[in-house]
């Protein structure tokens, strides 16, 4: 018997069994989306990340709250403020519906934010009130309006200042764009405006199994 065709039985066996690896781990490794794609789903990332210099701001438990706070997990954050009659409960409502739809290894990875425009009215208590209608775990952000104004302007969210208003009813102007700052403390990109929850999903799944 010729002993070369166990051999090449074998031979064709094994290169068969490497094809399949292959064709395995191509379908079961999950690939980052290209800028492209991220661009189709609404998010814009910013290549690179941009320091966000210094700040000092107070979270909903009245505890000070500087840049690097943000680093070790994505954020996801959203300026607007408690009186805002419109944009602010849609866009905090969406991100609740986000969060909920992420598994438990995935929330230990991100965590959301609002930052008030409004630091005349929206007080930590104020602000962790409001928050908690939408989830408890969201992270309510004030401080002097000088403060905020620095940071929003450090990461595109520009806004029209209001001050020492004596209308009850005032608002103020913001950007409904969603800002990303990543685990390492550096604004990462944002969300454009229209949202769609689909499309936010989607694109936070691929950023939250990236290696930062």
């Amino acid at each position: 018997m010729n002993r070369n065709v166990p051999l090449t039985i074998l031979s064709c066996i094994l290169v068969m069994l490497a094809a399949l690896t292959l064709f395995v781990n191509k379908v079961v490794t999950p690939t980052d989306l290209t800028k492209e794609q991220l661009n189709d789903l609404g998010a814009y990332l910013i290549d690179p990340p941009r320091e966000l210099g210094s700040f000092v701001l107070m979270d909903t438990n009245e505890k000070q709250f500087l840049p690097l706070d943000f680093k070790d997990k994505w954020n996801i954050i959203f300026f607007g403020f408690s009186f805002c009659p419109d944009i602010c409960p849609i866009t905090m409502s969406l991100l609740a519906k986000i969060e909920d739809a992420l598994y438990d290894r995935e929330l230990k990875e991100v965590r959301f934010f609002m930052v008030t425009v409004d630091p005349d009215r929206d007080s930590p208590k104020k602000l962790k009130e409001y928050l908690n209608n939408f989830s408890s775990s969201f992270i309510g952000l004030t401080g002097s309006l000088d403060q905020i104004y620095n940071f929003a302007t450090k990461v595109n969210a520009p806004f029209n200042p209001v001050s020492n208003n004596n209308d009850p009813y005032y608002t103020v102007d913001h950007t409904g764009s969603i800002v990303l700052i990543d685990p390492g403390g550096n604004y990462a990109g944002f969300f454009r405006t229209p949202h769609n929850e689909d499309d936010i999903k989607e694109a936070l799944f691929d950023l939250l199994t990236r290696s930062y």
